[in-house]
């Protein structure tokens, strides 16, 4: 089969006028970058907010491996089918990161038949919306350290402000700033910052302006606070933000209109798309298919507890992706062996399908069916073993074969999904109230979604957890963490109990309105592998980009 890339490029696709016809937006509606992709204009989104909101369905996955398991590729698959089958559906994903583009994970538009296009076009530059946040953030940090050279008015003694780039740098981890005194800082990427939370939580572009202006980016010899407000630089940010924060329409491989904005990664940040660009899709089409980053424990926990919690959107219904693989990995088969048949590791794994099944059910309150990514080395009596112990559990299963023959390939998935969403309501509710001291809020993630038995806290983290709990005790709580394991080791698969969760440190993001506790040794500025993608990326005589994936 071709390689993703060119599928992408053999694709025809059309005007992005006429994808928005399908909405409908109107031409005057559209700002274009080019032939295939626009913005939506902010006036737009606004005459829409007194529609009927559609129905919001989410898709997350099982813990994955490290070459991932096929979630935003399911996303697509499932719009794509939902619209194959006759309903009218919208596909709602992040912009990639080229962090990972150029790192261990790839692009992040899907594969093979089922892709948002242009794919080479949203995994590199896109609409410039990443650039833009990167600069928001740096500004602020430029007109930091300027206040303090020029005289310090507001006494800013210490600045726990970082600065930010949208790339896998780990050289840029700890930087010292040498100025009237050395200052220890550094960089996280752009996806881990606090600008793209704000930018992805934000209603509007006055709620933005306003949450920028809550930063805390330092305190005085007083020990109080500082804010951006105090350094006058929400205004500047949001200018600079002003043209991003327009959602951005594309297509996929069949024609879908796709939504794509915003990206906060999962294991770092809260891992969902914009709020804006949710809420607009709702108005826009009766079935919105949207994301939530990695593991359910992380995006689909942060989806329901932060994105939801503050936007006041609900939830209808999860797909929750799973690979044989994957299950034969969580089951103790090595990465060199699972494409190699092995009952006995499948079905061990399911441990950690179980797990999350029983997460999103039973504490979340959702109705789940389960979609079976497949791949052509999942043999026969693997997809008849799953299938039977998945449906033992009492829960529906779709094997899902949208990336080699697209929409045709996840019609029964789509077709569950509509039948799931008439007759079985979801009693979405959240795993814990805002009201819980913030310790208790840890302990409850910890416990409930990980299967931890305590809660660990480094002497720093101690320190954070008494000062952030006097102000900030009614925030909900952002988890730093592996995305490969329920705890925060990344070898340790399938579904372990009684493990201890190791706080390392907490970052207040005041303006985004939560607090992040990292655990382990979760890196902010992610590194760049042995073997990054990028030695396969190039652009042959004819500009074409080549090797993304």
């Amino acid at each position: 089969m071709q390689s993703d890339i060119e599928i992408a490029q053999r694709a025809v696709l059309k005007p992005i006028s006429t994808i928005a016809e399908q909405l409908p937006i109107a031409p005057s509606a559209l700002i274009p970058y080019g032939h295939h992709i626009a913005k939506i204009s902010q006036e737009c989104v606004r005459t829409l907010a007194d529609r009927p909101n559609g129905k919001l369905i989410l898709v997350t996955a099982i813990s994955p491996t490290p070459a991932g398991e096929g979630k935003t590729t399911t996303t697509i698959g499932l719009a794509d089918a939902l619209n194959y089958i006759g309903k009218h559906a919208v596909a709602c994903l992040r912009e990639p990161s080229l962090g990972p583009v150029f790192g261990m994970k790839g692009g992040a538009t899907g594969g093979g038949y089922a892709q948002v296009l242009p794919m080479e076009n949203i995994n590199l530059h896109f609409t410039g919306d990443f650039h833009a946040i990167t600069s928001a953030n740096n500004l602020l940090a430029a007109l930091i350290d300027n206040h303090v050279y020029q005289g310090n008015a507001l006494d800013i003694q210490q600045v726990t402000w970082r600065r930010c780039m949208d790339m896998n740098d780990r050289a840029l981890r700890h930087v010292t700033l040498h100025q009237r005194q050395d200052v220890d800082t550094g960089f996280d990427i752009t996806v881990a910052s606090e600008v793209m939370a704000i930018f992805c939580l934000a209603e509007d572009l006055q709620d933005l302006t306003q949450r920028l202006g809550k930063i805390q980016v330092g305190v005085n010899s007083q020990h109080q606070p500082v804010f951006a407000s105090d350094l006058q630089a929400e205004g500047a940010m949001t200018a600079l933000l002003k043209d991003a924060f327009q959602p951005n329409l594309v297509q996929t491989i069949a024609h879908t209109p796709a939504i794509v904005h915003g990206g906060p990664f999962a294991n770092i940040a809260h891992g969902c798309n914009s709020v804006v660009a949710t809420k607009t899709a709702l108005k826009l089409a009766d079935y919105v298919v949207t994301e939530a980053g990695f593991g359910a424990d992380l995006g689909a926990e942060k989806f329901f507890d932060i994105k939801c919690r503050l936007s006041g959107l609900t939830p209808d219904l999860v797909v929750l992706v799973a690979t044989i693989r994957a299950l034969k990995y969580h089951g103790g088969a090595e990465l060199a062996t699972i494409q190699q048949e092995n009952i006995d590791a499948l079905q061990a794994g399911i441990e950690n399908l179980k797990r999350h099944l029983h997460n999103l059910h039973d504490l979340f309150g959702m109705q789940v069916v389960v979609a079976i990514n497949h791949f052509t080395h999942d043999t026969p009596s693997e997809i008849a073993a799953l299938k039977d112990a998945v449906q033992a559990l009492g829960f529906e299963v779709c094997i899902c074969k949208h990336w080699a023959e697209g929409a045709a390939g996840a019609q029964a998935l789509a077709e569950t999904v509509v039948n799931y969403l008439a007759q079985k309501p979801s009693k979405f509710q959240t795993l814990y109230p805002l009201e819980m001291p913030l310790v208790d809020k840890i302990l409850t993630i910890a416990q409930k979604m990980y299967g931890a038995s305590t809660v660990e806290y480094s002497s720093t983290a101690q320190i954070q957890l008494a000062q952030l709990s006097t102000q900030y005790s009614t925030l909900p709580i952002c988890i730093a963490k592996t995305q490969y394991s329920f705890s925060c080791d990344p070898t340790v698969r399938n579904a372990p109990t009684g493990h201890t969760i190791e706080v390392s440190s907490l970052r207040l993001s005041r303006g985004a309105g939560f607090i992040v506790a990292i655990c382990g040794n979760m890196m902010t500025m992610p590194g760049l592998p042995k073997q990054p993608a990028s030695v396969r990326i190039g652009v042959n005589a004819d500009g074409k980009i080549t090797g993304l994936s």
